[in-house]
């Protein structure tokens, strides 16, 4: 018996919040809890990060003029992505990539500058840091499935006019623009597989023993 395991309540809620986590992009108008938002914020905090550099800093936008400047920056990348995909163009304006002005919360999480301080666990994979800021990012979207809450992940934006956008000092960079709220539902599966976009490959082809396989 090993003492350290949880008991089977709490690990079937464990794995209950990674297989219905969802990346969301549909929200109701509804405000999230002060208590809870610090909530999920100490459980970004709590994440492992490589020489305990904890490279993860966090911006909540509360000022709507501002969300509306983020906002007109994911809407300028996204056309710019739907050009770049030729023939997928049409099919990727009819996808919903984002939920910036309807979330309850919005948060941009991104690295701080002098990173290249940190050398324990970086001399020679200095993306450690991104590696685990995403490390944190993913605390934040298991703890608010467990609270009931969705959160969507946002990579279409220029990361040096978020930058200028939200004044970050120089060598800094905005690696993700979170949108976390109340929702209707969650999607009973990835929203990408349902809007047949892309489909979700078996464990199998990621797993190999001693060499690469393809």
């Amino acid at each position: 018996m090993n003492k350290h395991k949880f008991s089977d309540v709490e690990i079937s809620a464990v794995y209950r919040a990674i297989a219905e986590r969802r990346d969301m992009r549909h929200f109701i108008d509804k405000a999230v809890p002060g208590e809870t938002l610090a909530k999920l914020l100490n459980a970004a905090h709590q994440a492992g990060s490589v020489g305990l550099m904890q490279p993860w800093r966090f911006i909540r936008i509360t000022d709507q003029a501002l969300r509306h400047a983020v906002y007109r920056l994911v809407e300028q990348e996204r056309q710019l992505t739907a050009a770049a995909l030729g023939k997928r163009q049409t099919d990727f304006m009819k996808l919903k990539v984002e939920g910036v002005m309807e979330c309850a919360e919005l948060l941009i999480v991104a690295l701080p500058d002098k990173r290249e301080q940190h050398i324990f666990g970086r001399r020679t994979l200095p993306e450690m840091d991104i590696a685990s800021t995403a490390c944190a990012i993913q605390n934040i979207w298991l703890a608010a499935r467990a609270e009931g809450l969705g959160m969507g992940w946002v990579s279409l934006f220029d990361p040096e006019k978020l930058a200028a956008l939200l004044k970050m000092p120089e060598g800094s960079l905005p690696i993700a623009i979170l949108c976390l709220g109340h929702v209707e539902k969650f999607y009973s599966r990835p929203m990408l597989e349902l809007e047949n976009w892309a489909e979700v490959r078996a464990l199998e082809n990621f797993v190999s023993e001693n060499y690469w396989s393809d």
